[in-house]
């Protein structure tokens, strides 16, 4: 009896070691974070900050034609482990040697990794940021005031960022995503390996995103030729946290993926962690393509859904050169080089366009163009309708938004070809690719030569949320002259190879229409032309059938 009761009433120990792991096996495998447990608590390993600190050995280089890093980026990196080591220890709760500090150590992993809402996890990651800004030495605008008595918040963040603490904040996310995929020790050790070079992407245009859209820079002519370093006005936290939550609400999960990353790392197996892609980290340094790094991280911020991982992959190896199913200076400009591109293709794909508008300027800057880009859910069709279940528009450069679904109407994609068979058209349609709007007053229309395309202000789309895609929009339809189209398959190998099986049976079908087998055709003298001929000739001429 009293064993029984003793276990229908455990220790109030007992019970939160309970419930801490049970909510940590949520996220983690429970034997996974014992392994790291031992290995951060033992005298002859690793400790936490060590164990939570950014692969060693990363040399990060800065992005082309972006301003480089702040000087104390490397030293801000260094006292990212420290920092997130931190949150395990808040409230004045320790991680203890040995069993005892088990149930803190879980503690600070919930903290860290459990689900919870989005602007609390903004809040850690902005303590985390401050924190490993003053290790650093470095000016930080955000600050903490005091929390409620009794409660278990550590204060509200408050405070004001300028754009190059803004940078240096969005630089510090990605590194933590990159750890995600990058050896724990990166060139360091015993051997005499050199240092990594790791490209950072370009964060300028979500900087820029995040000034616009807290009124401190002007949606206009403000944002050409504006740089990081050139300072201006800053962004209270509280209006940079409502716009992480509502552009790139992706950010919120750095710091849980960041630990989870960092304690599988720790870990793992040396000899095959050794064997890890460091190939992939030792990429290209150049941004070829209008898919850049940066531009790629931003839409994997935005999405929700399982692309973003495809586009957060892209921002840290590239993409694939083999999902790039047309570019325009490649494959030639125009509607049929592009069908040929994408014809069978049943998946995903990002269509990226950049062009440049005169808007009543002689001979304009070509440094002054955009980028805008659509986001398609499934393969392109050749109809006179507007089509679709799902899509997205996104403004990718100067200033990044990205324009998700309204729910009101699904004229999502328009692509129309000429018809194989030319007939007469009282009212033809518009040959070409659009994407929102109606036929006749579509959002975004390319011409059929790939030359021209029109942008249409939010008014005339019901099928994507409001918001203007280009600097200078205005109420008016916006001619540009395109510079380059790019269009990338997202639907991995599986649905490349189920486009090549479709051009192989159409290249069949098309040379199987092109022979003519004169055997078919029978006797000239007893074929139905032989008499259509003859009676087209004659039509008067008494015929009498032969039995």
């Amino acid at each position: 009896m009293g064993a029984s009761s003793s276990t229908a009433n455990p220790s109030p120990e007992a019970h939160e070691q309970r419930e801490q792991e049970t909510l940590a096996s949520a996220t983690l495998a429970l034997p996974l974070l014992r392994a790291a447990f031992t290995r951060t608590s033992s005298a002859d390993a690793d400790t936490l900050p060590d164990a939570l600190a950014p692969p060693r050995g990363a040399s990060f280089l800065r992005p082309p034609g972006s301003p480089p890093p702040p000087p104390h980026f490397h030293d801000l990196l260094a006292g990212l482990g420290p920092a997130v080591a931190s949150l395990f220890s808040a409230g004045g709760t320790a991680v203890l040697e040995g069993d005892a500090g088990w149930v803190p150590f879980l503690r600070g992993f919930n903290r860290c990794c459990a689900r919870v809402s989005a602007s609390r996890s903004l809040a850690l990651l902005l303590r985390v940021y401050a924190a490993a800004c003053a290790a650093a030495g470095a000016p930080c605008g955000v600050q903490f005031q005091p929390g409620d008595e009794g409660g278990d918040e550590e204060g509200k963040v408050v405070g004001e960022l300028a754009p190059e603490e803004i940078a240096a904040f969005l630089w510090m996310c990605w590194v933590m995503a990159w750890s995600g995929s990058a050896p724990r020790d990166s060139g360091d050790g015993g051997d005499k390996s050199e240092p990594v070079a790791v490209l950072l992407p370009d964060v300028t245009h979500l900087v820029l995103s995040a000034l616009v859209s807290a009124g401190a820079v002007a949606d206009d002519d403000g944002i050409w030729g504006w740089e990081i370093s050139g300072g201006g006005k800053g962004v209270k936290v509280q209006e940079f946290t409502s716009w992480m939550l509502s552009t790139a609400s992706g950010i919120g999960n750095c710091l849980s993926r960041y630990v989870q990353g960092r304690f599988r790392s720790l870990v793992a197996d040396p000899t095959e962690e050794s064997s890890v892609s460091t190939v992939d980290m030792a990429f290209d340094t150049s941004d070829v393509f209008l898919l850049t790094r940066g531009r790629a991280w931003a839409i994997s911020l935005s999405l929700r859904n399982k692309l973003s991982e495809k586009f957060l992959s892209a921002s840290v190896i590239g993409m694939d050169t083999e999902d790039l199913l047309y570019r325009s200076s490649v494959h030639g400009k125009g509607l049929s080089r592009f069908w040929s591109g994408v014809e069978g293709y049943k998946g995903p794909m990002l269509i990226l366009l950049s062009a440049f508008s005169k808007g009543g300027v002689e001979n304009v800057d070509s440094d002054r163009r955009w980028v805008i880009g659509v986001l398609t859910e499934e393969g392109f069709e050749s109809k006179d309708t507007f089509y679709g279940s799902s899509g997205f528009l996104c403004a990718a450069h100067p200033i990044f938004r990205m324009l998700p679904p309204s729910g009101k109407e699904k004229n999502f994609v328009y692509s129309h070809l000429h018809p194989q068979i030319r007939v007469y058209e009282a009212n033809p349609k518009p040959v070409g690719l659009a994407f929102g709007g109606t036929v006749g007053n579509e959002r975004i229309f390319l011409d059929e030569d790939f030359s021209k395309v029109v942008v249409c202000h939010h008014a005339v789309d019901k099928t994507y949320q409001h918001g203007s895609l280009i600097p200078n929009q205005g109420y008016l339809p916006v001619e540009a002259s395109v510079l380059e189209v790019e269009v990338w398959g997202l639907g991995g190998e599986a649905t490349r190879r189920q486009q090549d099986v479709y051009k192989k049976r159409e290249n069949i079908f098309s040379e199987q229409r092109r022979k003519v087998d004169l055997k078919t055709f029978g006797n000239w003298e007893d074929s139905p032309e032989k008499m259509m001929m003859d009676m087209m000739a004659d039509p008067n001429r008494v015929r009498r059938e032969d039995r």
